[in-house]
């Protein structure tokens, strides 16, 4: 565990102890490799895509106002392709790389629906198909389907989720405790029996667990499917890279660090079309888009967890493959991480938002309100209508 000098790192001795904490995570959040083991996400460099701008960034008050009040580390607003506002604080710039926290589902969840395609996978097989050595324990008789879409009864107590914590090598671990990996933290939950409610209820194991069973269906390690399948074919202009725990196994629910760009530019090779034109490749099957924009259950979300919490932001809304639906006219759909990490798509608009945050609180209402009102004003502006 490395600390670090203030000259190193300007709000004073940062390490895993206190990386997320306010005010240190402003510095933390792009240098997570400093303090986080990671293995790389390699892109190509022969094929990097570079934006094209328009003439003018978004001038609004509003606008403004928003993103300083949601702290605004960094964002990218596309419009057809091309980059309508770019915008950077916090030492960050068009080539850091920033964590995305949580939206890393997201774009796990990009991949699996991209490899059962492939016929590398399929979604509703137990995990214990995948991984043996989990038959008879907790998430064993569990679908990779069901951990996608955390709809998996599954509850941890606070001392499993703090073990879970350590054994993804984000907190440290006390010299008196024995160091696990994921792996292990798994085959320990022996004991828990998963409740009959297939409500949402948000569990970030549950990522984890589907990116090991990802590398056992297909023989390869995570950050090399993420490069093959996804960030070459796209296009991306910097390698990304994951936290990885004592073992080397990928964070996959919340440890993948990209640029501002890059992550922007995912989203454009999501919705297609309008990318298309500018030379974005369309890289993900417009089949896995309309199955994350339609077959997420909205009962299950209105039931669950986090209906009522967001049910100010909307009373129509779905979870599905790690993205969020709001089922408004037009659709939109968004990856969101804790911290305020974002990715914002409108297909029909053709409107994509990358946003990154260091909020001093991991959940901060507040802010989540005003990141859907700015939302509200970037659709409003670029396409003339009020949404």
């Amino acid at each position: 565990m490395s600390i670090y000098s203030p000259e190193s790192a300007p709000y004073g001795k940062i390490d895993i102890s206190n990386w997320r904490q306010a005010h240190n995570n402003k510095w933390a959040f792009n240098h997570v490799n400093e303090i986080i083991p990671t293995t790389t996400v390699e892109n190509d460099s022969q094929r990097s895509f570079i934006f094209r701008h328009t003439e003018e960034n978004i001038n609004d008050p509003l606008f403004e106002q928003l993103l300083a009040e949601t702290e605004t580390d960094a964002i990218i607003v596309l419009h057809k392709g091309r980059i309508v506002h770019e915008q950077y604080a916090n030492g960050n710039n068009k080539d850091t790389h920033h964590i995305l926290m949580s939206a890393t589902k997201a774009v796990i969840g990009l991949l699996a629906g991209i490899i059962e395609q492939k016929g590398m996978i399929v979604l509703k097989t137990p995990v214990s198909a995948y991984i043996p050595e989990l038959h008879g324990t907790t998430y064993g008789s569990i679908t990779l389907r069901n951990l996608l879409d955390m709809r998996c009864g599954i509850i941890l107590n606070k001392e499993q989720e703090m073990r879970y914590a350590k054994a993804a090598n984000w907190d440290p671990v006390p010299p008196t405790d024995t160091r696990i990996g994921l792996h292990d933290f798994y085959l320990e939950l022996n004991n828990l029996q998963p409740t009959s409610d297939d409500t949402f209820r948000y569990i970030s194991a549950n990522t984890d667990l589907l990116g090991w069973a990802i590398e056992r269906a297909t023989g390869q390690p995570v950050n090399k499917l993420l490069s093959e399948i996804i960030w070459q074919p796209m296009g991306a202009e910097h390698p990304a890279y994951m936290t990885v725990d004592i073992n080397g196994a990928a964070r996959c629910t919340g440890g993948l660090c990209a640029t501002i760009r890059d992550f922007a530019l995912l989203g454009q090779s999501i919705i297609g079309q309008g990318g298309q034109q500018q030379g974005i490749p369309a890289i993900i099957p417009s089949t896995l888009l309309d199955d994350i924009a339609e077959n997420g259950d909205r009962e299950a979300w209105q039931n669950g967890e986090w209906g009522k919490a967001f049910a100010a932001i909307s009373d129509n809304m779905a979870y599905r493959s790690g993205w969020y639906i709001i089922h408004s006219d037009p659709k939109l759909i968004f990856a969101m991480g804790i911290y305020g990490q974002y990715l914002f798509l409108d297909p029909f608009n053709q409107i994509v938002i990358a946003k990154f945050s260091s909020w001093k609180d991991s959940l901060d209402y507040s802010a989540i309100s005003k990141t859907h009102q700015l939302v509200a004003r970037i659709r409003s502006i670029l396409t003339g209508e009020t949404v």
